[in-house]
């Protein structure tokens, strides 16, 4: 970790005067973020809190939380995440049970009905960053049981997609190593080469509570490039940055894809971009073939998960040119020192490149650099290092003995005239052990058809036992912090009545 931290403070101090972060259109310098960080880093120093002492806060995309980050990280002590969006009652359990004996927040957050009271019942000492940094509660970390976390980089709470979030923790070696790798593909940012401030605006939407938050911030705050921050996506704000800071690549989720396109933001506001990135959740490949017919901007998907403290493969715009038309539909090419395989989910056994299974990743910065790292999802590795995502295996529906995958039944109802977005999920069933449910959101000038009228229509492009038994037209989809679709919300939507 003595790296990153020396890479932090190298940055820092090129220019301290110089522009470093911009939060609603105003301006703070290196020397602010600098000055915010040390004077958390002092309070925490005061308490006592040693190198691998966990530190929870309250993320949000603020300005006060990229100091806490850079000061967390140049002090080598464990960040713990808190989503500060989550409504009050999780947010008082999640405090509850974070068993860190410091705890980080602003103001507004720590004025929210019983947070300081769930805090002060785990003893934790509850500190306001906003301003000058000042202690709210005094605790008493010697009743804290949760033990330290030496090594640990950060803590992650996962987004909690598809079931109960947990804590995962990435060390501080992997997290290094997943930034240095981001680095690698950047001209001018190889290993050794002298840290240096950079033109341009690079934007950041995704939250800091989520590991692309954090990523976003510290990949380009190491490149030595400003960051236009934004609290959450929403189109005019995305739009009105991406107007007035011209960067050539700016990204959000494939959600936002669909909010742009069926907001018709004038081609002439996104001129600047040469590329668009986007992860976290699945891409329809005709959603990127729409946007780069309207806008001519490709569109460059990455995969990667909190285990793998940033991505494990990727487009990149030279394999977009190259590649598309061939490889439409994958996630990209596996990243640099990154292996990748299937394996069959029964027998366990290793597939040959090109045929479905759980997929399983090895770089240095998963685990422990060495060993195959198994995940949930159900891909396809190709002869040429392409990785394909075909779903989640633990998200299988099965219905009377049909397995039915999500992702089909998301795709053929994204391909209605009327839909802008849909999610699929399964609903426990008396009589077929579980269906499928789904709910979309209407396109803008569309009108829903009717359920009977909608399942017609998706007989025409699923196996009957695909067709979901309940369709509903929703105004919005729960989401998680990262606008992914939040699975158990969205079951607990959809389940009224039905058993």
């Amino acid at each position: 970790m003595g790296s990153l931290s020396t890479m932090i403070r190298d940055v820092v101090a090129i220019d301290p005067p110089a522009p470093a972060l911009e939060f609603e259109k105003i301006w703070l310098s290196w020397a602010d973020l600098a000055q915010q960080a040390s004077e958390i880093g002092v309070l925490l120093d005061r308490l006592h809190l040693p190198q691998g002492a966990r530190v929870a806060v309250l993320l949000r995309n603020r300005p006060a939380m990229v100091a806490a980050l850079l000061s967390l990280l140049m002090s080598e002590r464990c960040l713990a995440t808190l989503n500060a969006a989550a409504p009050d009652d999780k947010l008082t359990q999640d405090l509850g049970q974070v068993g860190a004996p410091v705890i980080l927040g602003l103001s507004e957050d720590w004025a929210r009905p019983g947070l300081i009271d769930a805090a002060a019942g785990a003893y934790a000492t509850c500190i306001a960053i906003d301003g000058a940094s000042r202690i709210l509660h005094d605790g008493d970390p010697d009743r804290v049981v949760a033990p330290a976390a030496p090594g640990i980089a950060i803590e992650m709470l996962s987004s909690g997609t598809t079931g109960a979030p947990k804590r995962i923790p990435l060390p501080a070696r992997n997290f290094e190593k997943a930034l240095l790798s981001a680095a690698s593909y950047e001209k001018g940012r190889d290993e050794g080469a002298p840290m240096r401030l950079r033109g341009g605006v690079s934007l950041v939407t995704a939250p800091m509570a989520h590991i692309a938050g954090i990523t976003g911030v510290m990949n380009n705050l190491l490149a030595g490039r400003k960051i236009c921050l934004l609290e959450k996506f929403s189109v005019e704000g995305f739009r009105d940055a991406v107007a007035r800071h011209r960067p050539k690549v700016a990204g959000a989720p494939p959600s936002a894809l669909r909010m742009i396109l069926d907001a018709n933001v004038p081609a002439e506001d996104l001129s600047s971009l040469v590329a668009y990135r986007t992860g976290t959740a699945p891409l329809d490949p005709d959603l990127a073939d729409a946007f780069y017919e309207k806008y001519g901007i490709p569109v460059l998907q990455n995969y990667g998960a909190t285990e793998f403290a940033g991505g494990a493969a990727g487009w990149t715009l030279d394999d977009f040119k190259a590649h598309w038309k061939a490889k439409r539909g994958s996630v990209g090419r596996l990243n640099r020192n990154t292996e990748a395989r299937t394996v069959d989910p029964e027998t366990r056994d290793v597939l040959a490149a090109g045929n479905v299974g759980l997929l399983e990743i090895r770089a240095p910065n998963i685990g422990n650099g060495t060993d195959w790292v198994r995940t949930t999802d159900l891909a396809i590795v190709d002869a040429d290092g392409f990785l394909y995502i075909k779903g989640r295996a633990d998200n299988a529906i099965i219905r009377g003995g049909f397995k039915v995958l999500p992702d089909d039944v998301v795709k053929a109802l994204q391909e209605h005239p009327a839909v802008l977005e849909a999610a699929v999920v399964g609903l426990p069933d008396r009589r077929l052990g579980a269906v499928p449910a789904a709910a979309y959101i209407v396109r803008s000038g569309a009108v829903a058809p009717a359920e009977d009228e909608m399942k017609a229509w998706l007989r025409e492009q699923l196996m009957p036992y695909q067709v979901p038994a309940v369709i509903r037209a929703v105004d919005e989809l729960p989401r998680t912090p990262s606008m992914k679709v939040s699975l158990p919300a969205l079951k607990d939507m959809l389940s009224d009545g039905h058993v």
